[in-house]
């Protein structure tokens, strides 16, 4: 079995400006990265679009209608200070969550060893009924809750590297056993959550670490921390927010990761997968802001999956 690729060019069409740290270049520098002969062996889909019943498991139906009644006919509409929709955006979104469900068909279905979707905008921000940072949808939920939904599994969890917190998917998840959700993230930094004493029913885990926190920092909280945890939980699949902007060139924050780390990270969370899962994995884009370290850092991620 192979690793898939989900994209879609619809994820271009949601443009919140030249000036906004959320835009179109980020998905063509890891698309560009991805055309190099090393990556030929990727199998690659085209992201469907998600109904409105697979994204109301993760959000209540109201929110799901509401978000997508308000994407603009033209211009710009600004739901918060960061979280800009354009008329592309609508379009955008459901194909964010369509290739995290169709993903986790792939993988679970036994198409794909695991899967990566190449998606913009990210979505591990979005809560049950509030957008922000950026995010609509919560991709990486909806990809789970496709995975109890249609496939039966009982427990999903879910990684988080990104530099911020991925507060959406802790507030979906934090009273459900059924998923677990583990993050390391810098604090302080937006949106001012995951602190260590955020357990929920036991099944939160957040190892905060302080700006300029480095490779070091970082290999010890996945290693010692977080991948006990997940060997406990015992998951059926194990999904990822692969956010790179704790990459040391990120203009949004100060941590101090190198492409090495994801490349490590990506490694040590598919040896816990292969222990537990038998190696089924569906990771799922989030931020990353300088364009040279977000294309190297998805690049060295996706080079690791494909050796499965």
């Amino acid at each position: 079995m192979t690793t898939m690729l989900f994209t879609h060019s619809d994820c271009f069409g949601h443009d919140p400006g030249r000036m906004h740290p959320e835009h179109p270049a980020r998905l063509k520098a890891i698309l560009n990265a991805l055309e190099a002969d090393e990556f030929k062996a990727l199998e690659r889909r085209e992201a469907p679009k998600a109904t409105v019943e697979q994204i109301a498991r993760a959000h209540p139906l109201d929110y799901v209608e509401a978000i997508l009644d308000a994407v603009p006919d033209s211009g710009e509409r600004h739901l918060d200070g960061d979280t800009v929709m354009t008329p592309g955006t609508g379009d955008a979104i459901l194909r964010g969550s369509g290739a995290a469900c169709a993903a986790v068909d792939a993988v679970l279905g036994g198409e794909a060893k695991n899967a990566f979707c190449a998606m913009r905008p990210p979505g591990h921000h979005a809560e049950p009924r509030t957008p922000m940072g950026f995010c609509f949808f919560n991709q990486v939920a909806v990809g789970a809750e496709q995975a109890r939904a249609v496939h039966g599994l009982r427990r999903v969890a879910i990684v988080d590297f990104d530099v911020h917190h991925g507060n959406g998917t802790q507030a979906i998840f934090e009273a459900d056993g059924g998923v677990f959700y583990a993050s390391t993230h810098q604090t302080p930094l937006f949106p001012g959550t995951g602190k260590q004493t955020e357990r929920g029913v036991g099944n939160i885990c957040n190892v905060p670490l302080p700006p300029m926190a480095g490779s070091e920092q970082f290999r010890a909280a996945i290693s010692e921390i977080i991948s006990p945890k997940l060997i406990e939980f015992q998951p059926e699949l194990l999904m990822i927010s692969a956010g790179f902007d704790a990459h040391i060139d990120d203009p949004l924050a100060s941590l101090c990761l190198t492409e090495e780390d994801f490349a490590w990270v990506t490694e040590e969370l598919m040896r816990v997968a292969d222990l537990v899962c038998d190696g089924k994995i569906v990771s799922v884009l989030e931020g990353g802001y300088d364009l040279e370290a977000l294309a190297n850092s998805t690049a060295a991620h996706v080079r690791t999956l494909m050796k499965a």
